[in-house]
């Protein structure tokens, strides 16, 4: 027996659970459709939940919302095989309200926040697939799902069902997709208790820290990441597939060998792995990213390739919910005016483009590809830590070395032509301006 609704919402991750939410508020009625037993039970990411979006959406959202740490200080690593250089920056202001970041676990903060959107009016159904499209004059009026008899009809639908998604696949709106384009995130979680975190990592309170890493998941293509939960450690990497094809080698042989660095090692003493996870991540960013609508349809999220990737800002969730939003009034506005063409919905992309989603994405939109170029990803990274090493070795009685010899010297023993590197310097400086 089919059922009808007014709108559609195709997972319960961060993009679903905004769009819903904002259809919800708006007065109509929406379904949020979740394939797992509840929201957030197929989730995984590797980073930071950064809540400004939520300001508007959810006032004072970090009184309820399920936190673990508020990150304090925000490190950047660039690893060799035996070496290690960090710029580490900490700083109180992130520690008070309205907070600029905080860990934690989608398995918790996606159920909040889809339970936000059932506060506003919107009907959850989990244990649901949507396994196809429903069309009527090759416009969208619906979902097949995987329950028996499970046609579920509506004016709108708003396609957040993960990267790949098979549900933009299915309308059109991919053309050829690159694997080069997709990493491999892969995440372990150890336990180590609160005490230990803090005094091993130099918190107190909730304060948290977030890593990036650069260098070290050689050769294949990506990085890797730290950061604390209140008393577990999160540590992964992101590997570019190809390249992992290519390597032979298991994602989890990748993890260990980054999480028995040297550097690294020390923060996992006595410690137990207590979970462990992988999922795609799409970092082919603003070209990448297919078409967004389509004739009473949308697509927001991870579904659009929607995860900024750029080695400085590494951020999704909020892209996610950003979008969802948008999604969301777009639809909203839709609904309103019992107009769900393209021409229509095309106001999203417009308003997408004003906001910080596809702003950023544009203005950023060379950096993914440099970001996982075999330059960045290991030539670089020695030359560097080698004119560090350089500069603090004592030689006495030899003079210190000339900073600008010692440049020229490690950039050409690493295979790094000048013409190479004011290139990249240009494309860096051009996008960041």
């Amino acid at each position: 027996m089919s059922v009808s609704t007014q709108a559609v919402v195709v997972g319960a991750g961060p993009a679903g659970s905004a769009a819903a939410l904002v259809l919800a508020r708006a007065g109509f009625e929406v379904v949020l459709l979740e394939r797992g037993p509840y929201p957030g039970s197929k989730n995984v990411y590797g980073g930071v939940v950064y809540g400004r979006i939520l300001d508007e959406l959810i006032p004072q959202w970090w009184e309820s919302a399920p936190i673990q740490r508020w990150i304090t200080r925000r490190s950047t690593v660039v690893l060799t095989e035996s070496q290690a250089l960090s710029v580490d920056f900490r700083t109180q202001r992130w520690k008070g309200q309205p907070f600029n970041g905080a860990t934690a676990y989608r398995s918790e903060f996606d159920q909040w926040l889809a339970s936000q959107a059932e506060k506003d009016g919107a009907k959850l159904l989990c244990s649901t697939t949507a396994v196809g499209l429903i069309k009527e004059g090759g416009k969208v009026v619906g979902v097949r799902t995987d329950r028996p008899n499970g046609e579920l009809y509506s004016k709108l639908v708003v396609a957040c069902d993960g990267v790949n998604s098979l549900l933009a696949k299915e309308a059109g709106l991919y053309e050829d997709v690159d694997a080069n384009n997709f990493t491999l995130g892969v995440k372990e979680v150890w336990y180590l208790g609160k005490k230990e975190i803090d005094n091993r990592f130099g918190l107190s309170m909730n304060e948290g820290v977030d890593i990036e890493i650069l260098g070290g998941t050689n050769p294949i293509a990506g990085g890797g990441f730290i950061y604390t939960n209140l008393d577990t450690l999160a540590i992964g990497a992101v590997l570019r597939l190809t390249d992992l094809a290519a390597s032979r080698k298991r994602p989890e042989e990748i993890v260990a060998r980054l999480r028995s660095h040297p550097a690294i090692a020390p923060w996992f003493l006595g410690s137990h792995l207590v979970e462990y996870s992988a999922h795609l991540i799409p970092e082919g960013g603003y070209h990448s990213m297919p078409r967004l609508v389509t004739d009473g349809l949308l697509v927001a999220g991870d579904a659009a390739g929607m995860c900024l990737t750029t080695g400085i800002w590494l951020e999704g969730i909020n892209y996610a919910i950003g979008s969802g939003a948008i999604a969301g009034k777009v639809a909203a506005a839709a609904l309103a005016r019992g107009d769900y063409s393209s021409s229509m919905l095309s106001k999203y992309e417009t308003e997408l483009h004003h906001s910080f989603v596809l702003g950023n994405h544009r203005r950023l939109r060379h950096l993914p590809h440099l970001v996982l170029s075999e330059r960045l990803q290991s030539r670089y990274p020695q030359a560097l830590c080698n004119v560090v090493e350089s500069m603090f070795t004592v030689r006495d009685p030899l003079p210190k070395p000339r900073l600008s010899r010692l440049v020229r010297a490690e950039l050409k023993k690493a295979g790094v032509r000048g013409t190479e590197l004011l290139s990249d310097l240009l494309s860096i400086l051009r996008d960041l301006q």
